[in-house]
């Protein structure tokens, strides 16, 4: 297994490792695109009859998955994660073959004492997010920085992958 420190978060890269990919989540991006296409008309497998929607599912203590922006630019990936509240330390960023993941946890305590009152609280929260990039990248070359709550990660592409115009004769 291989680190890179690029950025202020470091990236590990596995050729070899097999990773689960994460299958549910997307279906909420699906069905979201779908009521988007067919403006509120689409019917929801889940909403229905009351049922909670796939965000709702994944809803843990306040906590979301993180919304997720993946563009595809000429030379490179550009994938931003709004992970407020989650320190760089809490942070792992993986990629094995074509496929990203990101993971974090938090953990926050809270403790009040005030006379005969005394109050402890204690919350944690993961997440994980794995996902097929839209083309071969460079590991090796992968930066990645933590600021304000906004993840970005920088995937230059391979020569292969870059995207090239072809004139019509």
């Amino acid at each position: 297994m291989d680190t890179e420190t690029k950025g202020n978060i470091p990236v590990t890269s596995d050729k070899k490792a097999v990773a689960s990919r994460n299958l549910i989540h997307p279906m909420a991006d699906m069905e979201r695109a779908l009521e988007r296409f067919f403006g509120g008309g689409f019917p929801s497998l889940l909403r229905r009859n009351n049922l909670a929607s796939f965000d709702d599912m994944f809803d843990f203590e306040g906590q979301r998955l993180p919304s997720l922006d993946v563009i595809d630019r000429e030379a490179d990936v550009l994938v931003r994660a709004e992970i407020p509240g989650i320190d760089k330390k809490d942070i792992d960023i993986s990629i094995t073959d074509n496929l990203l993941t990101i993971k974090g946890h938090s953990k926050h305590e809270k403790k009040d004492k005030k006379g005969d009152y005394h109050r402890h609280e204690i919350s944690s929260a993961s997440f994980a997010r794995s996902f097929t990039l839209p083309g071969e990248v460079d590991s090796a070359k992968t930066v990645a920085n933590l600021k304000d709550g906004i993840l970005e990660i920088t995937l230059p592409k391979l020569e292969a992958s870059k995207r090239r115009s072809i004139a019509v004769q």
